[in-house]
């Protein structure tokens, strides 16, 4: 058993989740956890640190087999060792894709609300954003689900090349079924548009539901991933672009070394290792821990925060509130944060549209950390 009740103080310690709070403010906006790395990650990464000289990494063939194991025995993904590359991070990662694939001026499809990198990512390497709004389904509790002919609609443009997906869903905590990952690759394929796929959270998994990787789907899919979210290891900064077709491949790997996101340090290919082949109980653990946080969330709401509807959260460890009657939602978190020193993340920076009258809300934290922020919070609303 792992004790994810024990509280660490982080403050003073360069973290940017709670050096850049203000003091006395509980921050639950950027995507980190409040818990310690599993056990055998912290082993790993000292006995690499005894060794007095951190250089130039070469990552070994362990490292790769470390990922072929973790996806094949837990999600039946079998993983080709030359189909995949390494990089600093997802979003870099993502980053590097959409230059090979893509021209300026070309759009890519996403489910909006989303994360918000999406969108900078997008911009920023010359093309343009293609927002299909997701539905919200009163029939599921608020769960929100694909409007499949608007989806199609911006896939059929001639000028769409990309559709990027988020599997699963940041920040609407949909873990995407295989049915519906079957129909996105349908379309897709009809329309002659390449699915790249950011699967960061694939380990954070509610119970009742499944994680379904897209290329046991669609195996042309380019799929970005990383232990770095579901391990609490992001400021290690390594991560995984799984491609089948060489030459697609070829053009990415190019893209990596153009932006010189090629080369890793040190203690990040030994933490994954630790992670996939030491640390599934803890992540199992984890996961059971999260949806405890998050069914807590959704009592002290019911109780005392009326204005609240928390969605339904299938996976990830952030929950996305509906906020009713509380005005605009971008003054409403500011405050949240000078009022009830709770800092959480406005809906508007997954979509300035899609994500009006949403906030999200990291749950990966101590119980008695998110129970102090709901009470601070229901004070407020008095």
């Amino acid at each position: 058993m792992y004790n994810f009740n024990q509280t660490i103080e982080r403050r003073g310690t360069g973290c940017v989740k709670w050096d850049e709070a203000p003091e006395g403010v509980i921050p639950m906006w950027v995507a980190d956890m409040d818990f310690a790395v599993a056990p055998a990650i912290q082993e790993a990464i000292r006995q690499r640190a005894e060794h007095p000289i951190y250089a130039y990494t070469l990552v070994g063939e362990s490292y790769y087999q470390a990922i072929i194991s973790w996806f094949q025995r837990r999600h039946q993904w079998t993983i080709a060792r030359e189909h995949i590359l390494y990089t600093t991070g997802v979003v870099p990662g993502i980053s590097c894709v959409l230059k090979a694939l893509t021209m300026p001026g070309e759009k890519v499809v996403i489910l909006s609300p989303d994360y918000n990198c999406f969108f900078s990512s997008i911009r920023n390497t010359g093309c343009v954003v293609s927002e299909s709004i997701l539905q919200q389904c009163h029939n599921t509790q608020g769960r929100f689900e694909v409007d499949w002919d608007d989806f199609e609609a911006r896939c059929a443009d001639e000028k769409t090349t990309v559709f990027l997906l988020c599997n699963p869903h940041n920040p609407t905590g949909r873990v995407w079924t295989r049915e519906e990952l079957q129909r996105m690759s349908n379309i897709c394929h009809k329309h002659h548009v390449r699915i790249v796929s950011d699967e960061i959270h694939c380990e954070l998994i509610m119970s009742g539901h499944t994680f379904c990787p897209m290329a046991t789907i669609d195996p042309t899919a380019v799929i970005l991933n990383s232990p770095s979210k579901s391990f609490n290891i992001a400021g290690l900064q390594m991560a995984n672009i799984i491609c089948t077709d060489a030459e697609t491949r070829r053009r990415i790997d190019r893209a990596i070394n153009i932006n010189e996101v090629c080369d890793v340090n040190p203690f990040a290919p030994v933490a994954g290792m630790a992670a996939y082949n030491e640390s599934e109980q803890w992540i199992d653990e984890l996961c059971a821990y999260i949806e405890d946080n998050y069914h807590t969330l959704c009592d002290f709401a019911t109780k005392h925060l009326p204005c609240w509807q928390v969605m339904p959260m299938e996976g990830t460890y952030l929950a996305w509130v509906k906020i009713q009657d509380c005005g605009d939602v971008d003054a409403y978190t500011k405050k949240l944060e000078d009022e009830a020193k709770v800092w959480m993340n406005p809906g508007t920076m997954y979509g300035e549209e899609s994500g009006k009258g949403y906030i999200r809300i990291n749950l990966a934290c101590p119980r008695a950390t998110l129970l102090e922020a709901l009470e601070r919070i229901k004070n407020i609303q008095k």
